[in-house]
C-alpha cells in the first residue's frame, strides 16, 4: 500500500489563502501553490500540479494534472493548460545567466499534453504566445519566441530560439524551425517542414526543400478578405516568384507599379527586413496558380 502523500503546514496555509483571498477558484488539496503566487477568479487547479513564486495567472484558467509553472509565468484569462505541460523553465541556452526573464500567455489560449515553453534571455527578456492560440501535445517553444494571435502549432512542432511568427498562422504536425526566422501572416506550412528561411505573409509553404506552393486563399477567404484583395496578393507574388526577376528586382517593380496596398506594403516590408532570406519557389516551370474565385 502507497504510503501518504503529507503536505506542510506552510502548504496547507497557502491553499488556504489562495481560497480566501480568490473566491469561486478551485485548488485541489493534491497541489502546490506557493504563496507569492497570484491567481486570479475561478481559476481551476487539477492534482499534483506545481505553481512556483513569481507567477500570475489570469481569471477562468484551467490547470491540469500534473503540469509545472514556473518563475516568470504571465498566464491570461480563460487558458486551458493540459497534463504534463512545462511553461516558464530556464532557457535551454548556454548564455543565459539567471536574469529575471517571463513567458507571457494572451487569453483564451489552450496548451496541450507534454508543450513546453522556456522563459526569454536578455535579447527579448520574454517569450510570448498571443490570446486565442493552441499549442498542441509534445511541442516546444524556446527563449525570446514571439508568436501571434490566432495561431495553431500542430503535434510536435518544434520552434528554435529568436524566431517570430505572425497572426494567423497554422504550422502542421512536426514542423521545426531553425533559430532567428520569420514567419509572416496568414501562412499556412505543411506538415514536416524544415524552416531555415523566413516566410513572407499569406502563403503556403512546404516540400523539401521548403518551397512557396501559393498563396493561402483558402485561410483568406475564411477569414474575411475579399476575391478581390486575395486576386491582389496572388498579382504580388507573381512577380516575387514567377517573372524571372531577382528579389531585389521584383521588390522595385511592385514599388513602382504596383498600388499602394496593405498587403503590398507589409510583403514588401517583410522582405526588406528579412535577415535570412525568403524561401524560393520549388519549380520555375511549375505553372502559375488560377485566381481565386
Amino acid at each position: 500500500m502507497r504510503k501518504p502523500i503529507m503536505y506542510s503546514e506552510e502548504h496547507s496555509k497557502s491553499i488556504e489563502d489562495h481560497a480566501q483571498d480568490l473566491p469561486s477558484s478551485t485548488i485541489h488539496p493534491h497541489t502546490y501553490v506557493h504563496p507569492a503566487a497570484k491567481l486570479g477568479r475561478q481559476v481551476r487547479v487539477d492534482p499534483f500540479t506545481v505553481i512556483h513564486h513569481n507567477v500570475e495567472i489570469g481569471d477562468g484558467t484551467w490547470i491540469g494534472s500534473n503540469v509545472t509553472i514556473m518563475e516568470g509565468a504571465r498566464i491570461g484569462r480563460n487558458c486551458r493548460i493540459f497534463p504534463g505541460a512545462v511553461v516558464s523553465a530556464d532557457p535551454q541556452d548556454l548564455k543565459y545567466e539567471g536574469e529575471d526573464t517571463t513567458v507571457e500567455i494572451g487569453d483564451n489560449t489552450t496548451i496541450r499534453e507534454f508543450v513546453t515553453i522556456h522563459r526569454g534571455t536578455r535579447d527579448r527578456w520574454k517569450t510570448q504566445v498571443g490570446s486565442n492560440c493552441m499549442i498542441l501535445a509534445y511541442s516546444h517553444i524556446a527563449h525570446d519566441c514571439i508568436i501571434g494571435d490566432h495561431c495553431v502549432l500542430s503535434n510536435n512542432s518544434q520552434v528554435a530560439g529568436h524566431v517570430v511568427i505572425g497572426n494567423w498562422v497554422i504550422l502542421g504536425g512536426m514542423c521545426a524551425i531553425h533559430q532567428f526566422v520569420r514567419v509572416g501572416d496568414h501562412v499556412f506550412l505543411g506538415g514536416g517542414s524544415l524552416v531555415g528561411k523566413d516566410i513572407p505573409p499569406y502563403i503556403k509553404a512546404g516540400r523539401l526543400p521548403l518551397s512557396y506552393a501559393g498563396v493561402n486563399s483558402v485561410g483568406l477567404k475564411r477569414r474575411g478578405f475579399t476575391i478581390e484583395k486575395i486576386n491582389h496578393i496572388l498579382d504580388i507574388y507573381r512577380i516575387l516568384y514567377n517573372k524571372g526577376m531577382n528579389t531585389s528586382q521584383a521588390l522595385e517593380f511592385l514599388e513602382e507599379e504596383f498600388p499602394a496596398t496593405d498587403e503590398r506594403d507589409e510583403i514588401v516590408t517583410f522582405i526588406r527586413e528579412s535577415r535570412r532570406g525568403i524561401i524560393k519557389r520549388y519549380s520555375k516551370s511549375s505553372l502559375d496558380e488560377d485566381y481565386a474565385d
